[in-house]
């Protein structure tokens, strides 16, 4: 593995291989380096066992110090394949507080952001019943009591 990137790469035992994939990878790969765990009733709903993290999206913490609790993400880092969530913050010791950077594999996604629900009312369109002939020449009760 001697150039910086290959796109031919599959995969090696070697960690400092996994290592360098995931530091030289080009920023169109990166986006699947955020992908984050969906709840079992999002899993039925939308047939996948893991979606890309977006701003918006409710989730919660699997793993770590802050485990259990639920908040929303602030912002999304492709760069370095890390998420910030509201709420999520450390003390420093001249008191101010700064929030905390956590890895996407230890999230869970509960409930998905209202862009990402707009997008799947676009995916699935509305089909109306269509109409039958027996049904066009049925009258309603009120037009018979007419």
């Amino acid at each position: 593995m001697k150039n910086k990137f290959s796109t031919k790469w599959k995969a090696s035992k070697q960690p400092r291989k996994q290592r360098k994939y995931l530091a030289n990878a080009p920023l169109h790969l990166r986006k699947n380096f955020v992908n984050v765990n969906l709840s079992k009733e999002l899993r039925k709903k939308q047939n996948k066992r893991n979606i890309q993290a977006r701003k918006g999206d409710k989730v919660k913490i699997m793993r770590g110090k802050f485990r259990g609790q639920m908040g929303k993400i602030l912002e999304v880092n492709i760069k370095s394949s890390l998420v910030i969530m509201e709420g999520i913050q450390a003390k420093k010791r001249d008191g101010s507080k700064v929030n905390i950077k956590l890895q996407p594999s230890n999230l869970q996604i509960i409930e998905l952001s209202d862009r990402a629900k707009e997008i799947q009312a676009e995916k699935k369109p509305e089909t109306k019943p269509a109409e039958t002939k027996s049904s066009k020449n049925k009258k309603t009760d009120a037009e018979v009591k007419k």
